[in-house]
């Protein structure tokens, strides 16, 4: 596999984003009548998987149908919240829930869903992401496609045993923030000049538990944040967001990688993540992007990309001002709609408010919408692209090297948390 295989000229112009797509009959596509509501599957009721329920309830026509997650708790808590939203629309709620490792197959078979939104920890979402492909299901899967090469490889493979048959969205959705796309369009048409260097950084305290701290299979499982077999670390798993967003601005990855990082301050007895990671990605043109994180301590959550050009400068916060300055100054902020943002506020969920307030909805909007016309995504490409960029970072630091690209895809090291599902 050489690095044109996942680059920009091969799958991924094909499939990268909402404007690749393939037009299909919506009765072909859903196998149901083309005004019919698009019918949802969650599978995984954790904290993220709980915002994209209550954001397609609230920004779409689509309803929630089904449930799948390995644990009782999990899956009663998100029932109860799909009905009373479901109930406030006149419309009905959970029709069928999945429990056990065998929930995800289960819930793919059910002929009570068109669609599947797969949330569950990162090292799943190959396997279910192949699962609901072959199910020809509709599928929305949370970043990251993957967390090691090996994955990568099955990623691209399900992506082209989807194309023109089924929706393949995945969850970059700061590319549909209208702050964020308004600000990259105006890098692509100029407004920076010639970009010389970029910055960018991902600062969040560490993330709180929700389940008692142990090294049982159970707990491991339920606290995956913090275990780096099953989330693939911080930098694929929360970072790769902000990594997205240089590789957008950039319109490609890096060539290669130089890397730094550790566990100060994190040392805890059953996490195994680092703390922070200190990269310098080298894009084409000897253009460096700075990239530095952290997630640890009780310091204030931030994240920002900064570009630098021949004609001026650019800035992309979560929260705060958000725009252009130099020659084409400009600073989001026309009107009620798209005003500046203040402080806001932030959720290991992914509940946004400010910049990104618009960014689950619109996504979601655009997912929906894929369904019910038939005109067909296919980001699987997108997702291998930034995956692999975030994993550059990772390993360049855990190796304390310089890192390139091509030696990155090959690598066949597999990450495995060897937790046997079938014994919980």
């Amino acid at each position: 596999m050489k690095s044109e295989d996942i680059g920009r000229r091969s799958f991924l112009t094909a499939a990268t984003g909402a404007a690749a797509f393939t037009i299909l009959k919506p009765q072909v596509v859903r196998g149901m009548q083309a005004n019919s509501a698009v019918r949802v599957g969650l599978l995984g009721c954790g904290g993220r998987g709980t915002t994209h329920l209550e954001t397609l309830l609230k920004n779409t026509d689509a309803r929630i149908t089904a449930l799948a997650d390995m644990f009782q708790d999990r899956l009663d808590k998100a029932k109860r919240k799909v009905d009373e939203l479901s109930a406030a629309k006149s419309q009905p709620g959970v029709q069928k829930t999945f429990l056990g490792p065998d929930a995800y197959q289960r819930i793919l078979e059910s002929k009570e869903i068109d669609a599947v939104v797969i949330a569950t920890p990162p090292y799943f979402h190959v396997q279910h992401l192949a699962a609901a492909v072959a199910a020809g299901k509709h599928v929305y899967c949370e970043k990251p496609v993957a967390i090691d090469v090996p994955g990568i490889r099955r990623v691209l493979e399900i992506g082209k045993k989807a194309e023109g048959k089924v929706s393949l969205d995945v969850g970059f959705q700061i590319r549909m923030a209208p702050p964020y796309v308004e600000l990259v369009n105006r890098i692509h048409a100029g407004a920076l000049g010639e970009i010389a260097s970029g910055a960018a950084y991902y600062y969040c305290p560490r993330i709180a538990l929700n389940y008692p701290d142990a090294s049982t299979p159970e707990a491991r499982l339920r606290n995956w944040i913090q275990d780096r077999a099953i989330s693939g670390d911080i930098i694929v798993e929360q970072n790769i967001h902000a990594i997205d967003i240089c590789n957008w601005v950039l319109q490609g990855h890096p060539l290669k990688a130089t890397g730094r990082g550790g566990r100060n301050g994190r040392n805890f007895p059953n996490d195994t993540c680092y703390s922070h990671f200190d990269v310098v990605f080298q894009y084409p043109n000897n253009v460096d992007v700075s990239f530095n994180s952290t997630q640890f301590g009780k310091g204030q959550f931030d994240v920002n990309e900064r570009f630098f050009g021949t004609r001026g400068s650019s800035q992309s916060p979560y929260s705060g001002p958000l725009g252009v300055w130099g020659e084409e100054k400009w600073v989001w902020g026309g009107g009620d709609s798209d005003k500046p943002a203040a402080e806001g506020q932030f959720s290991a969920s992914g509940s946004f408010s400010d910049n990104l307030a618009q960014a689950d909805p619109e996504k979601q909007k655009a997912f929906i919408e894929s369904v019910a016309s038939g005109k067909l995504h296919n980001q699987a490409a997108l997702g291998v692209e930034s995956a692999l960029t975030a994993m550059l970072g990772r390993e360049a630091a855990y190796q304390g090297r310089e890192l390139t690209w091509d030696e990155l895809l090959r690598s066949n090291e597999q990450l495995d948390p060897r937790i046997d599902l079938n014994k919980l």
